[in-house]
């Protein structure tokens, strides 16, 4: 099952997938809420996530999906920085985490890996995995930020209105004032001006991904 908000990227994955004879895409969307119904709905054997899918948070979503079926393994397939996602997906319940500009045959070789019972990770999560930020004495405070927070955090230093954040993870705008008080709060911070410039100051932007 492909989740993705993008229609071209899950074109251009079904593509990948139907020229393979052991792959086979069951269903897809390009919104959270449909593909916790869809998971819901039959047996699958792998999910293939981004984490910036409208409707709900990526993160929040993993969790969900591995609250209700904890078997089902899953492949984050994001645009979004290894070094500040891959953790968190992996923390979530992922099996996997790829970037967008990964080779189709690295991408057929984790969904395979992955359906099969294995994981799959770069070289660079792998050397995240042993030195996971979050843990050490020294971390900043974003590491500290919960999901639902860094997910909002990171949207709103991308130039995000309120209203649309609210709108994609369907949410009121007075829950999403709420946790950029918390985020500023947690970042010893007092405005949309100081986010932006710890995230700039914190290699937190890639310009790539815009």
């Amino acid at each position: 099952m492909l989740a993705d908000g993008h229609p071209v990227v899950r074109c251009g994955l079904r593509r990948m997938i139907e020229g393979t004879h052991d792959l086979v895409v069951g269903a897809e969307t390009g919104n959270g809420h449909a593909a916790l119904e869809l998971l819901r709905s039959r047996a699958w054997g792998l999910a293939v996530l981004d984490l910036w899918i409208p409707g709900r948070s990526g993160l929040e979503l993993i969790k969900l999906i591995k609250a209700e079926l904890p078997r089902l393994p899953i492949l984050v397939f994001s645009a979004q920085s290894e070094e500040h996602y891959a953790l968190r997906a992996i923390r979530a319940g992922a099996s996997g985490y790829l970037a967008k500009d990964a080779d189709p045959e690295t991408i057929l070789s984790a969904m395979r890996s992955i359906a099969s019972g294995g994981v799959h990770f770069t070289q660079e999560v792998a050397a995240l995995l042993s030195i996971d930020p979050s843990r050490r004495a020294d971390a900043p405070p974003h590491t500290l930020l919960t999901d639902r927070e860094y997910g909002i955090f990171d949207r709103i230093v991308r130039g995000h209105a309120l209203t649309e954040i609210a709108d994609d993870l369907s949410l009121s705008i007075k829950t999403i004032s709420t946790h950029k008080s918390h985020i500023l709060d947690k970042l010893n911070l007092h405005g949309h001006v100081d986010l932006v410039r710890y995230a700039i100051e914190h290699k937190l932007l890639d310009p790539t991904l815009e």
